[in-house]
């Protein structure tokens, strides 16, 4: 346990590194806290000696470790007021009522890049207790077609499909079809059912059933995954932390569909906001990721924020919930 004072000196040396991304002295927290050079030395030294300071081969002053910035988060973050100016561009985003969700999330997450210079990620999908409604195919001209989706939380997606080698009176037979076996099934057992019970019942009744299967395949398919999407990523090159070119070439190859899936997977342990520090998160042990999840209208999906471990904690947090906020109540809101 650490007294007041350790406290507050750890803390000092967290924002202050987190400000300048230089080694913290003795100097500048003697003035803050009027005392002594070799008490705040003495105490730095504990601080080192438990785990929470460590010192670098450039500079006789200290840099926090990851248990740290593990402390301090934990003990010593105290809520940031978010700005005027940031609540307001964020809030101009998600009163625009002609832009969908996916839309308010994209903009969003460019804003809050360019306000932190972090990389932002999203990971959205269909929430897993959706269940189908309703399946439509709305002809577009003799040669292609939208195919509607609607869910039972209100949902929709649409695709459009070619009409190659099959007839739209083929396709509206299908849907039919479709419709009377999987309507009411949970959006993750449609691609099974689609197999084993839909394909033999179009192969007695639709001739061109091989293209009519892959067709409702595909949109299902497309449907029922999950969507990646990565902004602000050269953002990290503006960190003195990435300024080692082999070091950014292997953060950026780990940034690829797969690892982001592992980062950003839901857990039955997950907090409002989840902050992984260094090690703590699957991506790279040089990075923080800050992380928080959203659920609306059926939709679920998660919202990263990743910096290096020196990372303005406080403000993402911030911007997280009042993100999280503004995306889960979209629309509830009279303009």
């Amino acid at each position: 346990m650490l007294s007041k004072r350790q406290e507050n000196i750890l803390k000092m040396i967290v924002l202050e590194y987190i400000k300048q991304a230089k080694p913290v002295g003795s100097k500048a927290i003697c003035k803050s806290l009027n005392c002594s050079s070799a008490t705040v030395r003495s105490e730095m030294a504990f601080l080192e000696e438990a785990g929470l300071l460590e010192k670098t081969h450039t500079s006789s002053g200290r840099v926090p470790s990851e248990q740290g910035y593990r402390y301090y988060v934990d003990h010593l973050m105290e809520p940031k007021e978010m700005s005027g100016e940031d609540m307001l561009k964020l809030q101009i985003v998600f009163k625009n009522q002609s832009l969908a969700l996916s839309d308010s999330l994209e903009a969003s997450l460019r804003l809050i890049s360019d306000m932190t210079n972090y990389t932002t990620i999203v990971l959205g999908k269909t929430s897993h207790d959706n269940i189908l409604k309703e399946i439509r195919a709305v002809p577009l001209d003799e040669s292609s077609i939208i195919i509607i989706l609607i869910t039972d939380k209100g949902h929709v997606e649409h695709k459009q499909e070619k009409l190659d080698h099959v007839s739209l009176e083929e396709v509206k037979k299908s849907v039919g079809l479709i419709n009377d076996i999987i309507v009411g099934t949970p959006i993750d057992e449609i691609s099974s059912k689609l197999e084993f019970e839909v394909k033999p019942i179009i192969s007695r009744y639709v001739k061109e059933h091989e293209v009519i299967y892959n067709m409702f395949y595909r949109v299902f398919n497309e449907f029922a995954k999950e969507s990646v999407n990565v902004v602000g990523k050269n953002k990290l090159l503006m960190q003195p932390e990435f300024n080692d070119i082999d070091k950014i070439k292997t953060l950026f190859n780990k940034l690829d569909e797969e690892n982001i899936l592992k980062l950003s997977k839901v857990s039955k342990d997950d907090k409002d906001i989840n902050i992984y520090i260094g090690k703590e998160n699957s991506l790279d042990s040089d990075v923080t990721v800050i992380r928080t999840n959203y659920k609306r209208d059926g939709e679920e999906g998660s919202i990263s924020i990743i910096g290096p471990k020196r990372m303005e904690y406080d403000r993402v947090v911030t911007l997280l919930e009042f993100l999280k906020k503004e995306i889960e109540s979209k629309g509830d809101k009279d303009e």
